[in-house]
């Protein structure tokens, strides 16, 4: 499929820029897929959707500080400039896949130092995605958590990161830190609103998958199949495999809360990286419904959702246009839209 098919005009006004108080007020868009019909809802209401029997699947990853100001100069020039360095995930040893900004300053060799007298070599740069590779003289466990009192947590390009955005950028349940961007279909749920579930008989499962950039930025290939995605750290519990057949088995429905928990369950994997990549025409093995934000754009994100729209219909296609009509659609309600904007039940 080609990727402008999947592109529409979002106003910049629907674009969410704070978090919705509290956050289960969100709206929430009801969606068939089967028939494309539509209901408009609050995520509040989400109760009435689930029943007794049904499982959630989280992803449990937390976002980590991975934004740190430093300085750096080249061997050639041993003058300092500041620079800005964002940490994408460990590599090997003590390395790091990291972005910097403004890259052209960096060359192999290059030293940045940090605060607290943490520094970091420049190991290799990388063309083809603009990242760079450091080394640096502690563990990936220890950079963590320094970088809880060095570095500052990343919103995204879309948003003006504030004092609130930035505090509320994090799941409630968030609990395995590796994150660079959060699971953000997770932030409509409220401790409140997750005990009225339980008690309502409705289950609760996680796994964990770590976020990287690849998977929100927009496809930039005319073809998706060009397209490749970043890969990105998963781990996935047997228990949770077991839970989800045993759900099905006794006739309820596995439902996953976000794209990044369909992407690890849908892996395979019981643990490792992952780039699997979900276009229309894919089976979906593990997941009947899902709880899901609204997306960029040409992204791969609105890619997988068109996909599980489509899986109930023989022609691949439809599910693109279903999705495409129902984003319209909440344009024209005026849904927020993005990280902090209100959700999709697709079922």
């Amino acid at each position: 499929m080609q990727t402008n098919l999947f592109d529409y005009h979002l106003p910049e006004d629907r674009i969410a820029q704070e978090p919705m108080t509290p956050r289960d007020r969100s709206r929430l868009l009801v969606l068939d897929r089967a028939t494309g019909e539509m209901q408009h809802k609050h995520f509040a209401d989400i109760i009435e959707e689930l029943h007794a029997g049904d499982l959630l699947i989280a992803n449990e990853s937390k976002v980590f500080k991975a934004r740190l100001e430093g300085k750096t100069s080249r061997p050639t020039n041993p003058a300092f400039s500041p620079i800005e360095i964002f940490l994408l995930r460990p590599h090997a040893g003590n390395e790091w896949i990291a972005l910097a900004k403004p890259g052209k300053k960096l060359s192999i060799g290059s030293e940045i130092l940090f605060a607290s007298d943490v520094k970091a070599v420049v190991k290799e740069k990388r063309s083809e995605d603009g990242t760079v590779i450091l080394a640096f003289e502690k563990s990936p466990e220890e950079i963590i958590a320094w970088t809880d009192t060095a570095g500052s947590i990343p919103v995204p390009p879309y948003v003006r990161a504030s004092e609130t955005n930035t505090k509320n950028y994090q799941t409630v349940y968030a609990k395995n830190v590796g994150s660079v961007a959060a699971p953000t279909a997770g932030f409509h749920f409220t401790p409140e609103l997750i005990k009225k579930l339980e008690q309502k008989g409705v289950r609760f499962a996680t796994v964990t998958l770590h976020v990287g950039l690849g998977t929100f930025r927009p496809v930039q290939t005319d073809d998706l199949n060009d397209h490749i995605m970043h890969e990105e750290w998963v781990s996935v519990p047997m228990e949770v495999r077991d839970l989800i057949k045993e759900t099905r088995s006794n006739g309820h429905l596995a439902i996953a809360v976000g794209t990044t928990t369909v992407r690890a369950l849908e892996s395979g994997l019981t643990e490792g990286f992952t780039n699997i990549f979900i276009k229309p025409g894919y089976h979906f093995t593990w997941i009947d419904g899902l709880i899901t934000n609204f997306h960029l754009p040409k992204s791969t994100l609105l890619v997988l959702i068109s996909s599980f729209i489509g899986e109930r219909h023989q022609d691949p296609d439809k599910g693109r246009q279903i999705a495409i009509a129902t984003y319209e659609k909440a344009i024209e309600l005026g849904y927020r839209f993005y990280s902090f904007g209100d959700a999709m039940f697709i079922r």
